[in-house]
């Protein structure tokens, strides 16, 4: 394999043959290269083989996903609701027949009748227990205050998928006209169930829509349709194996269907990425004159390593949710480490033997020269963003003080944020489960199904019952207390509070329950309470996951660039950037501006877990963008010493790239946005306001504006740190890095901005620094 062997005498090698990384490096390097193009045609067919069998081993895991996972499983409440679904399952009611007379009263004898009815024979259905109604109780908490409407309340027993296919059977045998009485089915299992179905439904219309797209924009990006296949297929190997790899972990553990969402979106969105990162540099060397195998062995030794770093911090900031308890959040972390690290294996591997075998027909059927005969490949001409680069670099104070005021101000919003947990408002407005849960809401007294369970254990007597009982019933906010219920040394009281299940004040009662003095072991549960010991997770275990990913991004960052001032400019760069993210989720899904228009329900708070997922996701995909243009950054800075000109080449030669990637996620993250489930609406529609403010604000403004400000002092490290980082560090450019002189020269910023390089009528920079500048140049 000579042409691979060879490759470091491709366009941009050094002339001793070594990397940034060291000769070992380098060794390890050309082995990957040959590793990877030996046999081009055997690593695509196997796999193609590999694919084939992720489709079978992935098929139907949606079916077999969870739709809950807000709860810690460790917390009281979580103990409580199992306790009380063994020893008094009545206790814990996950389904609602909502009976309506019409005109007429829920008191007249023929609904009456027909409710007992309706109760007796859904008391005999397998899988059902604890039927209750407001016939049978008189409870007033189970009759509309209008008195046209009254409940049926029971327990459908088992796991998720065992309680689903009980829904399946009853729900057509019990909803419609019965009698005097329409009867529609909602309750949390009817919830879970709906919005379960729903995410399935929209993720396929969603990919439907995505998959076309992007397709189109990568024509645009690259020209040639064969180019623009290329990432689409390393997104749809990445997305198989993820749902491979999903589908095994249910074996194991719960693993949340809103992942899928996930799974879709970063492996479309970060096969772009990567591919386009590859593919773009890939046809640099071609157009330098490389023969592929040659022009491959580069693009791996530079783009490549950017690539391994970029799937590395993504990585990070994904695993990070594994410190938290809920399983909802760590299914994205299962999710999107899998997705990451598949679309980097296969831009990786797959790619370059995809590239080897098609050499210069990578860029065949390019459809732009019908519309653009004659003119230059907007993509392959980075003028403009190098113009770009300099104005913000010669008016960089005023940049980066604007820039950053704007993106605060954005973010204020978020200072007024109240947390809630997911219900029944996450869905469509005419969702049958929905339009139970908001009469129940709007026409009930209390929170019916909403209320607080108290789980009493120890021997006790009557007479303590009744002192308890009246202890608690004086409590703030406490509309009415039932109960208890007795069976042997345990029992539970049932509280309702005066306003809704979850507002400040049922979350008030909570603490005040936990506190109240009893004689016997008393556990609290009810969506107040799982919102508060959820609450209490995250708070306790954020500081964690922040100083992991910070830690983990400041080495990797690190690694990659030698400098401390550059990790520490990219963690608080990227935060900086999610601020716009954070205010729009509270100022639409919160307070619910452009509800109409987005067609959602607000229900006046965010899901507590969102807003960390959001941060891990969007902060992943910052460093994405930020290591690509820091990578090409540093190579340049590598061969010419020329800090000013280093940031100006480096966001010339990506800001487009950048752009047209950030564009092309944004409309996946827009596709999974259309969900008609709130939630993941926001999460689609969060995400992609967060990746298209950070690389049209931060990545093309802020960041040139800040690496001006700072100057050469951004590639300072102190002497232990410089020689580690010249041990284990890894960098982008292969040739010599600028003698240490240069360090020190033209420090004052104005010297520079006097000595900046020119750029010709065609915004190519003019050589400024003898062969060196040759070379970059030559690199394209």
């Amino acid at each position: 394999m000579s042409g691979v062997d060879s490759a470091g005498d491709g366009p941009g090698a050094r002339p001793d043959g070594g990397t940034g990384a060291g000769s070992g490096g380098e060794a390890r390097l050309g082995g990957w290269t040959r590793f990877v193009t030996a046999r081009p045609r055997l690593s695509l067919l196997v796999a193609l083989l590999l694919t084939a069998l992720a489709v079978a081993a992935g098929s139907g895991v949606a079916d077999r996903l969870g739709s809950g996972g807000w709860e810690d499983p460790t917390a009281q409440s979580t103990y409580a609701t199992k306790a009380l679904e063994r020893e008094f399952p009545a206790s814990q009611p996950n389904l609602l027949l909502l009976l309506d007379a019409g005109r007429g009263s829920v008191d007249d004898p023929s609904v009456a009748a027909e409710a007992e009815r309706l109760a007796a024979r859904l008391a005999t259905e397998p899988g059902v227990t604890g039927v209750g109604s407001y016939w049978q109780s008189g409870s007033p908490a189970l009759k509309a205050r209008d008195g046209h409407e009254a409940l049926i309340a029971a327990r459908i027993t088992g796991d998720e998928k065992a309680a689903a296919d009980t829904l399946d059977r009853l729900a057509p045998a019990y909803r419609g006209r019965s009698g005097p009485v329409e009867v529609k089915v909602g309750g949390p299992v009817a919830v879970r169930h709906e919005m379960q179905t729903t995410i399935r439904e929209d993720l396929t219309r969603a990919e439907l829509i995505a998959l076309p797209v992007t397709l189109v924009l990568l024509v645009m990006v690259f020209g040639s349709a064969v180019a623009a296949l290329l990432p689409l297929g390393v997104g749809i190997i990445a997305i198989l194996g993820t749902n491979a790899v999903l589908r095994g972990l249910t074996e194991v553990t719960e693993v949340s269907v809103f992942a899928m969402n996930l799974t879709t979106a970063l492996g479309l969105g970060l096969a772009v990425d990567y591919a386009l990162f590859i593919v773009r540099r890939f046809r640099e060397e071609l157009a330098a004159g490389a023969p592929p195998r040659t022009a491959v062995g580069t693009t791996l030794r530079t783009a490549g390593r950017t690539v391994l770093f970029s799937s590395l911090t993504v990585a990070v900031s994904l695993a990070a949710m594994l410190v938290f308890p809920q399983y909802f959040l760590r299914s994205f972390a299962y999710a999107g480490i899998a997705v990451v690290l598949l679309a980097a294996a296969a831009a990786l591997i797959l790619l370059p033997a995809a590239l080897v075998l098609l050499g210069d027909r990578v860029n065949s059927l390019d459809l732009r020269r019908l519309f653009r005969r004659g003119r230059p490949d907007p993509v392959d001409d980075g003028a403009g963003w190098g113009r770009v680069a300099s104005l913000v670099m010669r008016r960089a104070p005023l940049f980066a003080v604007a820039t950053t005021a704007g993106l605060v101000v954005l973010g204020l919003p978020f200072l007024g944020v109240k947390f809630g947990t997911a219900d029944d408002r996450q869905l469509p407005s005419g969702a049958e489960s929905h339009i139970v849960q908001q009469h129940i809401r709007d026409g009930f007294p209390g929170s019916p199904g909403g209320g607080l369970e108290i789980l009493a254990e120890g021997a006790a007597t009557d007479a303590q019952y009744a002192r308890y009982r009246e202890r608690i019933a004086a409590l703030p906010e406490v509309l009415r207390v039932d109960g208890p219920l007795v069976r042997g040394d345990a029992a539970y009281f049932t509280v309702l509070p005066e306003g809704e299940a979850v507002d400040e004040g049922a979350q008030r009662l909570v603490g005040g329950l936990r506190a109240a003095e009893a004689p016997f072991d008393t556990s609290v549960t009810g969506t107040a309470a799982v919102l508060v010991d959820s609450k209490h997770a995250i708070a306790d275990r954020l500081p964690w996951a922040v100083a992991f990913i910070a830690i983990v991004t400041l080495l990797l960052v690190f690694l990659l660039t030698g400098s401390v001032l550059i990790p520490l400019q990219a963690v608080l760069l990227n935060a900086l950037s999610l601020t716009a993210m954070f205010g729009a989720v509270v100022w639409v899904f919160q307070d619910g501006h452009l509800s109409g228009l987005l067609d959602f329900t607000s229900s006046g708070s965010i899901e507590t877990t969102l807003p960390v997922l959001m941060f891990c996701v969007a902060f992943g995909l910052s460093m994405d963008y930020g290591v690509f243009l820091l990578s090409r950054i540093k190579e340049e800075y590598d061969h010419t010493g020329d800090h000013r000109e280093a940031v100006r080449f480096g966001l010339q030669r990506t800001g487009g790239l950048i752009t047209a990637a950030a564009v092309i996620l944004a409309v996946v993250m827009v596709a999974i946005g259309t969900s008609r489930v709130a939630n993941t609406k926001m999460l689609g529609l969060g995400i992609a306001l967060a990746v298209v403010m950070d690389a049209m604000v931060v990545r093309s403004l802020l960041v040139p504006a800040v690496m001006r400000l700072t100057g050469r002092a951004t590639w300072w490290a102190p002497g232990p740190l410089r020689r580690f980082h010249d041990r284990f560090g890894l960098s982008e450019g292969e040739a010599p890095k600028a003698a240490p002189a240069l360090d020190h020269q033209a420090s004052d910023p104005e010297s520079e901005a006097e000595t900046g390089v020119e750029a010709d009528a065609e915004g190519k920079p003019v050589p400024a620094t003898g062969s060196g500048r040759d070379k970059a140049e030559a690199r394209g």
